[in-house]
């Protein structure tokens, strides 16, 4: 009882029950006024037909619009108001005019195309996604970058404390998910120190992604202490597709020296000091060198969107200190949505790591809720020869999500694709290892919201330190994991009609 009384207290119930109700209000309004009227009855269907022709017509994947058609198609006179209310996947319109209002200011620290040509005359297949994520994401590949990569929560979360501790001028750190507890409470109580020493600190956290593991306006209470912070897409009750944009992003940046990024988060779980799904398994990667220069762009790049005093990137990207050399090159990128980059940057990544992979593909993913082509893509690349594996959690987070991407096992296992789920518990790594030369660590799922609606990150890497570690983890990781066979795979009639029907509409979820 005291779970639930917690729960209907949270601000994510009020806040969730305020926008059931002006959902409510506006739509009993608008159908009201469509039966009354007849004018306006008129104007519901004319704008009914003129709805379904856009949706036809929009530039985007058929996934994304099926779930619109079924909607239209099931409620003819409400469906086009709820469309336009609540179709955008967009940023909203301030954030992409204070996104292009200092984006010109970074762009010209990052016009370097000297290792991209260098490239070419190494390795064509990683010219061209050096290439790609020049144009499309504006990352130029840097070398002269060390790699350090993480196989447990816990390893990073020692290394993070090390180096913030040596922290001399400033630290920035963006996270979706942060919340009281040891590992928090631990950084916390350095950034405090390093604040009383003149170290600026600067913090991100999605409002949304803490809204269950941090008190409302919290931020307030770092800025008290001296902590420059600000929750990205602050939470408002109001009915609007802005709650989609979740800043999914996970960043840390010390002195313009070292950088981290990976899918830990910064909760107890992600280190195993609590067990919430079993044994959780995440990575991450350090980065040293020239290449900090890209998670710094990009932390700055969207501390700037938010409504708050802006970062000079002249005063942090000019004399980025060398740090240790490293063998290979290292591309730190984003992915954000329309219309600040025009692309799926991190699915386009993960798809061209998948179609020039020669002998192998090893992929961790904590969700497989993806459009066909994606899937498509997957299977062509094993039914090539190419030694596709997969790792998916065992223990599921959500049980609705763990049966979608459950409903996919099949149809890879047909083509060739050896699936295993990790059976201590749940992993939440999102990686990509191929042919002992390429690999991407970061943020990005393979899921709708990661792919298409927030804001991402990874590190892309070729012939790095690093990149065996990686396979050898992904092969240590399959010797705990069960594989799953097409047998096992299939579902009874209950699960397939429900996982079927949620495809339809996992686009919007």
């Amino acid at each position: 009882m005291e779970k639930i009384s917690k729960f209907l207290r949270s601000r994510f119930f009020l806040g969730a029950l305020v926008i059931l109700i002006e959902f409510a209000v506006l739509i009993s309004l608008y159908v009201w006024l469509s039966a009354v009227f007849l004018p306006i009855t008129i104007i519901a269907y004319i704008l009914y037909f003129v709805t379904v022709i856009y949706v036809l017509n929009r530039d985007e994947i058929p996934e994304m619009k099926l779930p619109w058609l079924v909607i239209l198609l099931l409620l003819p006179v409400v469906g086009p108001f709820v469309f336009f209310l609540l179709s955008s996947n967009k940023a909203s319109k301030s954030d992409y005019q204070r996104y292009a209002k200092y984006a010109k200011k970074i762009v010209p620290h990052l016009q370097q195309t000297e290792n991209i040509e260098k490239l070419k005359e190494t390795d064509i297949d990683a010219y061209a996604q050096a290439r790609y994520l020049y144009f499309a994401a504006k990352s130029p590949v840097f070398d002269k970058s060390k790699t350090t990569y993480y196989t447990l929560g816990e390893d990073f979360f020692a290394d993070l404390k090390v180096e913030l501790k040596k922290a001399k001028q400033y630290i920035f750190m963006e996270y979706f998910i942060v919340q009281e507890g040891i590992m928090w409470n631990s950084i916390h109580e350095i950034l405090v120190s390093k604040v009383r020493e003149g170290v600026e600190v600067y913090m991100m956290y999605d409002d949304l992604g803490c809204i269950a593991t941090l008190p409302d306006n919290y931020f307030e209470a770092l800025n008290d202490e001296g902590i420059h912070c600000v929750p990205c897409n602050k939470f408002k009750p109001i009915l609007s597709h802005i709650h989609n944009n979740r800043d999914h992003r996970k960043i840390t940046v010390i002195d313009g020296k070292v950088g981290f990024t990976g899918g830990i988060n910064l909760a107890d779980e992600y280190i195993n000091a609590y067990i919430k799904h079993g044994h959780w398994k995440d990575t991450a990667v350090k980065i040293e060198g020239e290449a900090v220069k890209g998670l710094l762009a990009l932390f700055i790049s969207l501390w700037n969107m938010q409504p708050v005093r802006p970062l000079d990137p002249d005063k942090y990207l000019y004399g980025i200190l060398k740090g240790e050399c490293g063998n290979g090159y290292v591309i730190p990128f984003g992915d954000s949505p329309s219309p600040i980059d025009t692309e799926d940057i991190g699915k386009t990544v993960y798809m061209n790591m998948a179609n020039c992979a020669k002998k192998y593909l090893y992929i961790c993913t904590p969700y497989l809720i993806c459009d066909r082509e994606l899937i498509n893509c997957l299977c062509n690349t094993a039914l090539k020869g190419v030694d596709v594996r997969l790792i998916t959690p065992h223990i599921p987070d959500k049980k609705a999500v763990f049966l979608m991407t459950r409903s996919n096992y099949s149809r890879l296992i047909l083509s060739g694709v050896k699936v295993y789920e990790y059976t201590p518990g749940f992993i939440h790594a999102k990686s990509f290892v191929s042919d002992d030369k390429f690999a991407v660590c970061g943020t990005i799922n393979l899921d709708y919201r990661s792919l298409v609606h927030h804001f991402e990150c990874g590190a892309w890497m070729y012939n790095t330190e690093c990149i065996a570690d990686m396979k050898n983890d992904f092969l240590h990781t399959v010797s705990m994991s069960q594989q799953v066979s097409l047998k096992e795979s299939k579902l009874n009639t209950f699960e397939r009609i429900f996982a079927e029907l949620m495809k339809v509409f996992s686009p919007l979820l």
